[in-house]
């Protein structure tokens, strides 16, 4: 005999939807036709809206904030940095008063041209990462059958001005001597910044270094090389030789917490790593400080990732040649070699 049915608990259902009265709820499934029943949660009117969802007969679906909604579950977004999801998260809310309610199959590439140049006109580089996550929604789109093209690829980038500058090291050795007068969290932002002129790693490679990763005997520092993908995705080891400033350097992190055991090489006030967001906004509140206090004037000032450009520029006058920072030692030149002064010999 099957289950008795209950029609108060099945009132309102979609067409293949099924009711299961439950102890404490109801539970709600849709049976696909030739396929395994799909589970929808307790909520009658959120499982009516994925049905229509399945069905592709939502209100919401096809429009761009709709395949936003999708991109964010995908194994593509999942698989992205934190650093470059939270930036993404960032540009969809540029985004989404402007395009969100339009279906993305209306999206043509003069549309998206004028939102780079006119509506985002005032933010022309942001304007720029905006675009690259519009390309994105446009892909994923034509995944789920809503659109055809990319009309993203057909609209040229506003033209961008590298940084050509890197911070003095005099400027440099005035802020780090600064910072080390400071609060001791602030000290260990201050500390990390110097490590990052030292050795040229990226936050996202040194912000969850561990001190089991630092061999003081063998002289070396292990970090995992990001950016890299397919098979090569946390596969490279960078090997970094411990100097006798980043011997010093080392000792003070030691001692910055006396009598107080911690994993981590930079760790935040309950001894846990920190999140790039976290990491960005007290060094911001820094360097705001630091400008106040006339330590760095306004014009001088420079950013976390600019003392990777500092630590290839001293690389190369100190050692000759350019570090290994990339697999392209083209990119390495062009985005980070930032010398005022080329030297070369005579024939």
């Amino acid at each position: 005999m099957g289950r008795k049915r209950e029609r108060e608990s099945a009132a309102g259902l979609l067409p293949r939807m099924e009711a299961i009265p439950g102890k404490r709820a109801t539970l709600y499934r849709y049976h696909p036709v030739g396929g395994k029943p799909i589970n929808l949660g307790h909520d009658r009117l959120q499982a009516c809206r994925k049905v229509l969802d399945i069905l592709g007969q939502a209100p919401e679906t096809g429009r761009l904030r709709w395949v936003w909604e999708s991109y964010k579950e995908s194994r593509r977004f999942l698989r992205l940095a934190e650093a470059t999801r939270a930036d993404y998260e960032q540009c969809w809310k540029a985004i989404d008063p402007v395009l969100g309610n339009m279906q993305i199959s209306d999206i043509t590439a003069p549309i998206v041209a004028r939102y780079v140049r006119i509506e985002r006109s005032d933010a022309p580089v942001r304007a720029n990462r905006e675009k690259a996550l519009l390309s994105n929604l446009f892909a994923h789109g034509i995944d789920l059958g809503v659109c055809t093209q990319n009309p993203a690829k057909h609209v040229r980038p506003n033209e961008e001005e590298a940084r050509t500058e890197a911070p003095d090291p005099a400027l440099l050795a005035k802020f780090l001597t600064w910072v080390s007068q400071q609060t001791p969290q602030r000290q260990i932002i201050g500390m990390a910044a110097e490590y990052a002129s030292l050795a040229g790693n990226r936050k996202v490679e040194f912000l969850p270094l561990t001190w089991p990763q630092v061999d003081r005997k063998a002289g070396e520092i292990r970090t995992i090389r990001a950016k890299q993908r397919g098979k090569k995705r946390e596969q490279i080891v960078e090997v970094v030789s411990i100097s006798p400033a980043m011997e010093k350097l080392l000792e003070r992190l030691e001692t910055i917490r006396p009598g107080r055991e911690c994993l981590y090489v930079f760790p935040t006030r309950d001894g846990n790593a920190y999140t790039d967001r976290g990491f960005k906004t007290l060094w911001q509140r820094i360097m705001l400080a630091a400008i106040e206090a006339k330590v760095v004037t306004k014009d001088a000032r420079f950013t976390f990732h600019d003392l990777r450009a500092y630590y290839a520029t001293q690389h190369k006058v100190i050692k000759g040649k350019l570090p290994d920072l990339h697999n392209n030692v083209e990119t390495t030149a062009r985005v980070y070699d930032r010398s005022k002064v080329v030297r070369r010999d005579a024939v």
